[in-house]
């Protein structure tokens, strides 16, 4: 038996932090086409089940678009069941909406529900507050079996920024879990759970923003139900990837000096035109380096669906130089190094300042 495990769709997302509105649009459109690429996947390849660990949709209020599209895409495939997790981003608005609800749509809640396909189980439940605590010691599985569990929620001992509920691996270890699948980290991560079994967080289809760079897709579980034993393979399946490329510009005079620092970066890297990029400029640079990052953004536009360029580096500043210096930029050094600001600050007030100086327009 062939199974899909994802988690973290963020349909109809708005995708409005760092896109043109057009992109924004054809963002939201790549998504849902993702989500549909992936069922076609199924198809193809003789799977099952699809299991969708939580967060499938951004907000409560989910499009008519949407909710028509998800809903035909799970009627027009009835021979693969749709397992729904909701998640902290999920809402009941989806499923309340849906005059009829498709036998395939296969439905978890706040207590342990089970799925089974001859010797394999599917059993999830949905955590909240009133049973985060509790719902480890009701979870009875059966150790013959290969035994699939689902949960939505952040691993104890990591920060939350979603205030997604809590999962304790220490509680679900020795349960006869052969396979914890789990949505709401955004990235691939597989790692021993005990003896006997592995958990896993699927990652996102499609990255948003440049804290999800990377590939992005889906897990296949190839399951034997003789020797309850799997194989699994992850899919990328993202119709963009998202890159963070770190650039060292110490030592550079100009902007166009950085320009070919980031043309080496990126060379043989394998970056697609259709990637989104954010190049981090770093290292250190001299207080008379001219660097302009409006320019380089302008420059590395056409390269890249979309582009951008946070600078990061830190001015080299010897202060004794500019210690008889009878200049405006010398004497605004100077205030600048007698203040009781931190050597980051006072970096930053002298980088603005000359950037004013010289009739730049600021970037901080």
């Amino acid at each position: 038996m062939r199974m899909i495990h994802c988690a973290d769709l963020h349909l109809d997302s708005k995708m409005t932090a760092n896109l043109s509105k057009d992109q924004a649009r054809e963002r939201k459109a790549e998504i849902l086409r993702t989500f549909s690429k992936m069922v076609e996947y199924a198809q193809k390849n003789n799977v099952t089940a699809i299991l969708i660990a939580g967060d499938m949709f951004d907000t409560r209020n989910v499009s008519v678009n949407v909710r028509n599209a998800v809903r035909d895409i799970i009627w027009k495939n009835p021979d693969i069941d749709f397992l729904y997790l909701r998640g902290n981003h999920d809402t009941d608005n989806f499923l309340c909406k849906l005059e009829e609800i498709p036998d395939n749509l296969c439905l978890f809640t706040n207590k342990w529900v089970t799925y089974s396909y001859e010797k394999i189980t599917v059993t999830g439940i949905e955590l909240d507050a009133e049973n985060a605590l509790t719902a480890y010691n009701s979870l009875v599985l059966d150790h013959e079996k290969f035994n699939i569990v689902t949960m939505h929620g952040q691993l104890a001992g990591y920060k939350s920024k979603d205030n997604a509920e809590v999962i304790s691996l220490d509680d679900l270890k020795n349960k006869n879990i052969d396979y914890l699948a789990l949505g709401h980290i955004h990235t691939f991560q597989m790692e021993q759970l005990d003896n006997r079994g592995v958990y896993c967080y699927s990652g996102c289809l499609e990255g948003r923003g440049f804290d999800e760079c990377g590939p992005k897709g889906f897990v296949v579980l190839d399951i034997d139900p003789k020797t309850r034993t799997a194989t699994t393979e992850f899919v990328s399946i993202a119709a963009r990837t998202l890159y963070t490329i770190p650039v060292d510009l110490t030592g550079i005079h100009t902007t166009q000096e950085g320009a070919e620092r980031m043309e080496a970066a990126i060379a043989g890297a394998g970056v697609s035109s259709k990637s989104l990029v954010k190049f981090l400029l770093q290292g250190k640079v001299d207080v008379e380096c001219e660097l302009n990052t409006e320019f380089l953004e302008e420059q590395f536009a056409e390269y890249f669906y979309f582009i951008k360029v946070e600078n990061q580096t830190k001015l080299m500043v010897n202060y004794e130089d500019y210690a008889n210096d009878i200049s405006l930029k010398g004497e605004f050094i100077r205030l600048v190094y007698a203040s009781d600001l931190s050597e980051e600050e006072k970096s930053l007030v002298i980088r603005t300042g000359i950037q004013a100086l010289q009739g730049e327009e600021i970037s901080l």
